[in-house]
C-alpha cells in the first residue's frame, strides 16, 4: 500500500473536512438552509441523548460485572469448567511489553511491581520485557537495568531488556515502534530458540504506569485458554485514571471521570465493534502473524486491530475482561504544565484519524472480506474521530446559531421553539450523567475517596465540563484533524508520568 499516493492523501484530508464543514454548518446553513441545519440539530441531540443512556446502561451492568470478576478465583473456575479442547491453565504464558523512554525506575516500578502481585498464576509464566530506546542514553537505560535486575531478576520467568535502535529507516519515534522491536527481539531470544511455545503465549502492551488487577493474568489465562478463536482476539480492560485523579487539576479530572465510565460502556458495544485501547493483550502468534506493530504509525493500539483484522480476512475482534487497569491522569510540574500534558496527550490520541485512510485502502484489497463488515469498521472510525471534534460545536452551537443569525427563521414556529427542543433534551441528558459520575466515586479506590475536600471538589467541578470538554478533549481533537489535513506530521511526545504517592 503506497502512503504517498495521492489517493491516499485525499482520504487523510477526510477527517479535517468533514469535520470543519460539520462545525461550520450551522454559520452558513443558517442563512442557505436553515430548517435543515435545525433538523440536523436535533437529530445529533436525539442521537447525544440515545447515546448518554445507553452508555449510563452498559456502565451500570459493567460495574457489576466488574465487581463479579473481581470476587472470581479464576484458577478454581478454570478447573471446574475446563474442556478437552482447552490449553492446560499450566501451559500459558504471557509476555509483557513495557515501552519506556527516561522515566523514573519509581514509575516504572508502578506496572512492575503490579505483575509481580498478580494472583492464582505462576509469576514464573510472566516473561517481561523493558522496551527501552537508545536515545534515551546508556546511563539512564543501565539505571533502570541495574535497579529492576536488583529486585526482580529471579521473579518472572524471564526479564528481558531492549535496546529500540534510533533513528532507523522508514520508523518514528514512539511507543509503536519500540515495542515492534521488543517483541521481534523476544521472539529471537525465546520463540526461534524453541525455549517458549508460540501458541500458548499471549502478548501485553502496556505503558510504564499501568497497574493492572492482580486477577488480570490469571483471568487472561482462563479466557485464552478456553478460546476456541484465541488466536484471532484481543482481550482489553476497563481503563481507569484513578491513580492520581485528585492531584491534577479540574478539567483533566472531569475528562478522566467521563472517560473511566464510558469505556466500560464501550467495551460492551452491542455491534461489537469496540476496538482495544491503550493497554491490551493478544494472543502472541496474532501479532506476529501480521509483522508487529507498525513503525510509521504513532496510534498503535487501534492500528495494530486493523492490521489484525485485514491481516485474517476479518476474523479478529476485541473481547472484554472486567478487571480495571488502573493508570495516572496526565499530570505536570504545575497546573498549566498538566494541561498542557493532557492538550498533547489527546492530539495524540486523535491522530489515530490516521487509521481511515489505512483501512479504506486495506478494505478495497480485502474483497474476501464481506463488504458490510468492511464499511461498518470503516464507520466507526469515521463517527468516532467525527464526534470527537465537532460534538461540543453541534450541541452548544447547533440550535442556537440559525436563530441568531437568521431572525427571519426566528419568526417562524419551529424557530421560536428549536432553543426549547435543545434544552429539553440536553436536560434529559443530565440524568445518565449524574449515573456516570456516581459510579465513578464508586469504582475510586478508597484512597481517592478520602477527605470532604476531595469530596467537594469532585462534586464543585461539574458546572465548568463544558470548558473542560472543549479544552481537554474537542480542541486537541480538532487541531489534530485539522494538522492531518493539511498534511503537518505529527511527532510523538510521551506523557510526563510520576510515581504514585498514595
Amino acid at each position: 500500500m503506497n502512503k504517498n499516493s495521492r489517493t491516499y492523501r485525499l482520504w487523510e484530508m477526510v477527517p479535517g473536512l468533514i469535520a470543519w464543514t460539520t462545525i461550520t454548518f450551522p454559520v452558513w446553513g443558517a442563512f442557505l438552509v436553515p430548517r435543515l441545519v435545525a433538523y440536523f440539530a436535533i437529530a445529533f441531540l436525539v442521537y447525544w441523548l440515545y447515546q448518554s443512556f445507553k452508555s449510563s446502561f452498559f456502565a451500570i451492568v459493567g460495574y457489576f460485572k466488574i465487581k463479579s470478576a473481581s470476587a472470581t478465583n479464576w484458577l478454581e473456575q478454570f478447573n471446574r469448567d475446563f474442556r478437552s479442547d482447552w490449553v492446560k491453565y499450566n501451559q500459558v504464558g504471557h509476555v509483557v511489553i513495557i515501552s519506556s523512554y527516561k522515566e523514573p525506575v519509581e514509575v516504572i516500578e508502578m506496572a512492575v511491581g503490579s505483575l509481580a502481585s498478580q494472583t492464582d498464576i505462576n509469576l514464573k509464566k510472566l516473561h517481561l520485557v523493558i522496551g527501552q530506546e537508545q536515545r534515551a542514553g546508556q546511563e539512564n537505560n543501565q539505571r533502570t537495568i541495574n535497579y529492576f535486575n536488583s529486585r526482580y531478576r529471579h521473579t518472572f520467568g524471564s526479564l528481558t531488556f531492549t535496546e529500540h535502535p534510533k533513528d532507523l529507516p522508514g520508523e518514528t519515534v514512539g511507543k509503536h515502534s519500540n515495542e515492534a522491536w521488543a517483541a521481534k527481539e523476544f521472539k529471537r531470544l525465546f520463540i526461534d530458540s524453541g525455549r517458549l511455545k508460540i501458541d500458548y503465549l499471549t502478548l501485553t502492551s502496556c505503558d510504564v504506569d499501568t497497574v493492572f488487577h492482580p486477577k488480570y493474568f490469571s483471568a487472561l489465562t482462563y479466557r485464552f485458554a478456553s478460546n476456541p478463536h484465541r488466536y484471532f482476539r484481543f482481550w482489553q480492560s476497563p481503563i481507569f485514571w484513578h491513580h492520581n485523579i485528585n492531584q491534577v487539576p479540574a478539567p483533566i479530572r472531569i475528562i478522566g471521570t467521563l472517560g473511566n465510565v464510558i469505556h466500560i460502556a464501550n467495551i460492551q458495544e452491542p455491534d461489537g465493534l469496540f476496538f482495544n485501547y491503550s493497554c491490551y493483550s493478544s494472543s502472541y502468534r496474532l501479532i506476529d502473524s501480521v509483522g508487529y506493530w507498525d513503525v510509521d504509525m504513532i496510534p498503535e493500539d487501534w492500528h495494530i486491530f486493523l492490521q489484525t483484522f485485514f491481516g485474517t480476512g476479518g476474523k479478529s475482534s476485541v473481547e472484554p475482561i472486567f478487571l480495571p487497569t488502573v493508570v495516572d491522569a496526565p499530570g505536570g510540574a504545575n497546573y498549566f504544565d498538566a494541561l498542557k500534558n493532557r492538550y498533547n496527550q489527546c492530539l495524540r490520541h486523535a491522530w489515530g484519524a490516521i487509521d481511515i485512510p489505512y483501512a479504506i485502502e486495506q478494505a478495497r484489497v480485502h474483497p474476501e472480506i464481506p463488504l458490510t463488515t468492511r464499511a461498518l469498521r470503516i464507520f466507526k472510525l469515521i463517527q468516532t474521530h467525527l464526534i470527537w471534534s465537532s460534538n461540543w460545536f453541534i450541541l452548544t452551537l447547533g440550535t442556537s446559531l440559525p436563530v441568531m443569525l437568521n431572525p427571519g427563521f426566528f419568526r417562524t414556529t419551529f424557530g421560536y421553539n428549536l432553543p426549547r427542543i435543545s434544552n429539553l433534551i440536553l436536560t434529559l441528558c443530565l440524568l445518565p450523567l449524574f449515573s456516570i459520575i456516581i459510579l465513578d466515586w464508586m469504582l475510586r479506590p478508597v484512597s481517592q475517596k478520602k477527605g470532604l475536600v476531595n469530596f467537594l471538589k469532585n462534586l464543585l467541578q461539574w458546572p465548568f465540563m463544558p470548558i473542560a470538554t472543549l479544552t481537554m478533549s474537542v480542541l486537541p481533537g480538532l487541531h489534530s484533524h485539522t494538522r492531518l489535513l493539511f498534511g503537518r506530521r505529527l511527532e510523538y511526545k510521551t506523557t510526563v508520568k510520576k510515581a504514585n504517592s498514595t
